[in-house]
Parts: C-alpha cells; sequence; structure tokens
C-alpha cells in the first residue's frame, strides 16, 4: 500500500504541474491578445467544485490595474455592466484541467452569442488564435527540455557504456539466429555507436542495416534482416538482447528466502527448477515463468506449487541444493555481482542547456518513431492508462526519477495535444491552417460537430487503455 501510494503521489504532483503550465500557455497568450478567459481550472469540476475565486480578488490582493468592465444593454434596452473576469478553481476530478477561452467551441460546451464581440476568441486575427492554440503545447515542449537541462547539470548522466561491457551481451534464439553469440560485444550500426542497455539500443537494432561487435577481441558485422519488430525484439522471454550478467550474489537482503535457506556472497546459481540457468537473467526468466504459472492458479494448492523455487548453487568446490516457498512477488531476496562501474558524464550550467535539448529532442524522435507499433494488434495490448502511467515513477521517493519521468510525460502532452485530432490542439490548429490558407472560416455547426467526434474518440481511447490496465491487473493479458 505504501509503494502504492508514493507512486501515485508522484504521478499526480507531475500531472498538476503539467496541466497547470498547458492550460498557463493558452492562458497567458489569451490575455496577450486581450480575449477573454472566463474560467481557469486545474482539475475537471462537474456539477461542484472544491475552490474558486474572481480575479478581482486575486487583483486586490496583488494590487494589479482590473480589467475594464464594458457597459452593455440588457433586453429592455436598459444599460447594465457585464462582469469580465477570470474564475480560477480547483476541481475535484484530478483528471485534467481546462482553460474556458470566450468566443472558442471546445470541450467546455460553452454557447457562442449570437453577437461576436471584441474580447471573445472568434473576433481575433488567425494569427492570433493560432498562438493561443499552440501555447500550451509550446509550455510544455519547452518545459521538458528545461527538466532535461537542470537533470543533466543537477545529477548528471550516470550508465554503463556497452563497449565497457567486458562480459559482453546474451542474445535469444532469434537474434543468435540471424548471426549474434553470447559475449558478442555491441560496437556500433552502419548509422552509429552504441551508447548504453536502453530503449534506444533495440531502436538502433531494429532500424539497423548491419551490426559492429566485438567478438573474442576482433571486429564482426552482422548484416540484419528487414522487418524486425521492436516490440517483439523487447517483450519475448528471454528478450532479444541483454547484459550478460553472471547469476553470482553480491548480497543477501536479510530476513527474504534467500536469507532463510543460508545462501551466501559469491554463491552461483547454476539451475533453478530444473532449467540450467546461464546468467543472472536466466534466472529472472524462470521466475517470470513461476509469475506466469501463479496468475493462473486457481487453488492453494496451485498457488503453493507455483512458489517454490528450487535451486542448484555452487559455493566454492561444492554443489548444493535448496528449496523455498516464495511469497507472491516471487522474490528470492539478493543482489547480483556487480561486475562494471557505471560512468558519470558531467555537466556545467550552460553545457547542459544544448545536452537538454538533445536529450529531450532524441526522446521525443524515439517516442514518435515507436508509435508506429501502436497500429498493430500487440501494439494496441501495450496501450496505458492512469495506472500504467503511474507504474512508471520509482516505488520509493527519488527526485531523480521524478523529474525525468515529469519531463517525459511533458514531452508526450505536447505531442499528443499537437497531433490533428478534434478536440486536441491540434485539430484547433488545423482548423485554423485550413481558414489562413483558404480564407475561409469552418462554420460553427461544423467545429461543434467535428469537437463532439473528436472528444468521443478520446474517450475510446482512454477507456481501451484504462482496461488494458485493468486486464493487466487481473493477469488476463
Amino acid at each position: 500500500m505504501e509503494v502504492f501510494l508514493i507512486k501515485a503521489l508522484q504521478f499526480l504532483m507531475a500531472i498538476s504541474l503539467l496541466v497547470l503550465l498547458h492550460e498557463l500557455g493558452h492562458f497567458t497568450f489569451a490575455k496577450l491578445f486581450k480575449v477573454r478567459v472566463s474560467r481557469f481550472y486545474l482539475f475537471f469540476n462537474p456539477k461542484f467544485h472544491i475552490m474558486s475565486t474572481y480575479d478581482t480578488w486575486v487583483r486586490r490582493l496583488f494590487r494589479l490595474k482590473p480589467e475594464v468592465v464594458p457597459t452593455v444593454k440588457d433586453e429592455d434596452g436598459k444599460e447594465k455592466k457585464e462582469y469580465v473576469g477570470t474564475e480560477y478553481g480547483l476541481g475535484w476530478l484530478p483528471l485534467g484541467g481546462y482553460c474556458a477561452i470566450d468566443g472558442m467551441i471546445d470541450e467546455t460546451n460553452q454557447k457562442l452569442s449570437e453577437v461576436a464581440q471584441p474580447w471573445e476568441f472568434r473576433t481575433k486575427p488567425t494569427w492570433q488564435r493560432l498562438l493561443i492554440m499552440v501555447g500550451g503545447v509550446l509550455v510544455n515542449f519547452l518545459l521538458a527540455l528545461f527538466i532535461y537541462s537542470m537533470v543533466l547539470f543537477t545529477w548528471g548522466e550516470t550508465y554503463v557504456p556497452l563497449q565497457k561491457m567486458s562480459q559482453g551481451m546474451e542474445f535469444n534464439e532469434q537474434a543468435k539466429a540471424i548471426g549474434f553469440q553470447d559475449g558478442d560485444i555491441l560496437v556500433s550500426t552502419n548509422e552509429k555507436d552504441f551508447k548504453k542497455a536502453d530503449a534506444d539500443m533495440y531502436r538502433m537494432l531494429c532500424n539497423a542495416e548491419e551490426v559492429h561487435v566485438l567478438r573474442h577481441g576482433k571486429p564482426v558485422t552482422i548484416q540484419m534482416p528487414e522487418g524486425l519488430s521492436l516490440v517483439e525484439m523487447a517483450q519475448t522471454i528471454p528478450t532479444f538482447v541483454r547484459p550478460l550478467l553472471p547469476a553470482v550474489i553480491d548480497s543477501v537482503i536479510p530476513d527474504t528466502p534467500a536469507d532463510k535457506v543460508g545462501l551466501l556472497k559469491g554463491d552461483k546459481i547454476l539451475a533453478a527448477n530444473n532449467q540450467q540457468v546461464k546468467s543472472f537473467y536466466g534466472f529472472t526468466d524462470e521466475l517470470t515463468r513461476m509469475n506466469d504459472v501463479l496468475a493462473s492458479a486457481k487453488t492453494h494448492a496451485d498457488s503453493i506449487n507455483a512458489r517454490l523455487l528450487t535451486i542448484v548453487y555452487q559455493r566454492g568446490e561444492n554443489i548444493e541444493t535448496a528449496s523455498t516457498l516464495l511469497a507472491e512477488d516471487l522474490k528470492l531476496g539478493f543482489a547480483p555481482a556487480t561486475l562494471y562501474e557505471p560512468t558519470t558524464f558531467e555537466y556545467g550550467f550552460f553545457e547542459s542547456f544544448p545536452a537538454g535539448i538533445k536529450y529531450g529532442w532524441n526522446t521525443l524522435s524515439s517516442y514518435v518513431s515507436d508509435l508506429k507499433y501502436l497500429f498493430s494488434s500487440d501494439g494496441v495490448k501495450q496501450l496505458g492508462g492512469f495506472g500504467a502511467i503511474g507504474s512508471l515513477f520509482p516505488s520509493a521517493w527519488d527526485w531523480h526519477q521524478f523529474w525525468l519521468m515529469t519531463a517525459f510525460l511533458s514531452i508526450v502532452l505536447a505531442f499528443m495535444n499537437i497531433l490533428p485530432i478534434p478536440a486536441l490542439d491540434g485539430g484547433h490548429v488545423l482548423f485554423l491552417l485550413y481558414e489562413m490558407i483558404t480564407r475561409k472560416k469552418p462554420s460553427e455547426d461544423f467545429l461543434i460537430k467535428a469537437e463532439y467526434i473528436g472528444f468521443g474518440a478520446l474517450i475510446l481511447l482512454m477507456v481501451v487503455a484504462n482496461m488494458n490496465d485493468i486486464l493487466r491487473y487481473l493477469h488476463i493479458m
């Protein structure tokens, strides 16, 4: 429960910051061009809100110059003053936020008056409306680059370069059929050098025409086939490639199954449940198989059998056997031996900005390139909702990882919002570009229908993504 709360709090903090600044981007440009913003809310407030205040009170507090209040005539022809301030509020449903801009057809479903007013969005020049619409995306993108820059400045970049992994990598049967061998050290593709063991490594392998490796100290070139699937490469068990680490125990966590059966530092695991173990990840593959069996257990006895682990390990010259019943998290409770010391690359304050921009741009391009897999049956299964996103945050509070995840979500939010889909910022941008090119404004009836269709599609996508989370939690998918 504690882990869930820590992850949930980090997710809520990150998404609140991103939504607030995104809407502030729209708000700032709207105010710059003297467009009235009737409501500015963090979180949604169907039916009621937790807290709200009008900007007259905000202005009194900060002694800002009040807006001009226009005089209008009611139905009887009598003059009356109309309030033009912004209602700032905090909704009760923490799923986003909104900035209600007067004279604009959007998801707030506000009704437009028959007579367009000078302070409304629809009366402003096209270029001003375009800047108002891209304001949120622009803020999120620049925010991500700034966060990445500050993360590199504060913590630097720490990883083990692939070329320094002297034991090389281990490969699955698909990779070996292509020509790889266990122990190969990845050097480069025909386009660029490998950097570290991460998602980019898989992307480079997937897109490469040839891969250069060191095998027993000699350079070897491997010709890569076309049509490799990034999803299959990363998700098959065992995966296409991973660091070759020995299944040697470095330390044992107290009061865990490993501690109770007497495992010690230096012990080498040779087999698990009659399956030969050649590496640390080979051992974790067996735990993954056990987890699949446990997920399908129907009785208490099935659950007990699924959690029973028998290992064969070597201590010095002796070969010994031990059996233990694992908890439902299926963790034995040891840390593997560390072969490599990570390298930390530090950046000065001014150096961090170009490095952060490069880091952010690479993150965006990688995310965009991976979207092509979304249109496959396996890709749809990888869709995740709020649960999947929240699970990406660390289980213990870690500011470094928190800010990296926040920057990544900011990049994703910027890109997804600029897609040319009605109800998203990109949909409004698409119609504005059409208006700029053709000099014709789409009818309000068309915009309203497009908004409903786009909003319905987004709701459907959200339902599918969160349903996937539920199915994964129930071990059905």
